[in-house]
């Protein structure tokens, strides 16, 4: 192979991460060619709804992976969180990033010392509106769509009385100054994903450029993860959370998710940390029956 095309969303954030691959490509096989194709998705051009609304993540993909079956890229870098937790088997997930913050960040207006109580908190996402009201029950939410960039300049306008955003992505952003207060994982469990970049290619692609940037670590959590959200059929219509941990070969798993009377329910589950996938699907089943 003498030249790698490697997709993009268009974003700051997204090429930010992008190109994080793209420089461990380079440092694993430098007489390589590595091109960056940007691209805006159909979730980046539908901003007025929220995601549940016009069809889930998987808008944020759909372009992508038509460039990924197409040939026109060898490869794509997600932000694994933003990920429907169905792939298509010929586009496999081939490398994962070594875990950045998993945190959530709340983030008040530019010059801003505490919540005016006026104003909603901006958060799209079901799972975080759901830990929001456990956290501030005297405040309300409403969603927020756009890159982070666009939803700062909306909160600096004034619309919100804070947002909630993931700390990786400010920190990638060198925005890490904005955070007035980061959530602890107890406080608030973060996504299914949240802070590893998951890197998408054809079937037939040998990953072999891809080992400086690939992290086993990080594979085993975000496999956990995605099964337990899976299992739950959760995605941006339900509020689910996971968080998964290594420590030597065994992993632990916590889970949230909300039962039929609208109760918000978390268990932890541990176990060999090549059984992530199993010990995710046997949480669910297992919060399910306990909590239905």
């Amino acid at each position: 192979m003498k030249k790698l095309v490697v997709g993009s969303r268009e974003s700051r954030l997204a090429v930010i991460q992008t190109q994080l691959a793209i420089q461990a490509i380079r440092a694993c096989q430098p007489g390589l060619e590595v091109e960056l194709l940007t691209m805006k998705t159909t979730g980046d051009k539908i901003l007025d709804r929220t995601l549940d609304q016009v069809g889930g993540k998987g808008l944020f993909v759909k372009e992508l992976d038509a460039a990924l079956l197409a040939g026109r890229v060898d490869l794509t870098v997600h932000s694994s969180k933003d990920l429907p937790m169905e792939t298509d088997p010929r586009l496999p997930l081939v490398a994962f990033s070594r875990r950045a913050d998993p945190r959530d960040a709340l983030v008040l207006p530019a010059g801003a010392k505490e919540l005016d109580p006026a104003k909603p908190i901006g958060c799209s996402s079901l799972r975080r509106q759901l830990q929001l009201k456990a956290l501030f029950p005297q405040m309300k939410t409403a969603p927020v769509r756009g890159n982070v960039l666009t939803r700062l300049e909306k909160l600096d306008r004034g619309e919100y009385a804070a947002l909630v955003l993931a700390a990786a992505g400010l920190e990638r952003l060198g925005l890490a100054g904005r955070v007035s207060r980061y959530f602890s994982v107890e406080e608030m469990l973060p996504a299914a994903g949240q802070g590893i970049l998951a890197v998408q290619a054809r079937a037939d692609f040998d990953p072999a450029c891809l080992r400086e940037f690939h992290d086993p670590e990080s594979r085993d959590c975000l496999l956990a993860e995605r099964a337990f959200v899976r299992a739950l059929d959760g995605g941006c219509s339900s509020p689910v959370a996971a968080y998964a941990t290594v420590d030597g070969e065994a992993l632990t798993l916590t889970g949230l998710y909300v039962d039929s009377n609208g109760e918000a329910c978390r268990q932890t589950i541990s176990g060999p940390r090549g059984q992530g996938e199993r010990l995710g699907a046997a949480l669910a089943q297992d919060m399910r029956r306990e909590h239905p």
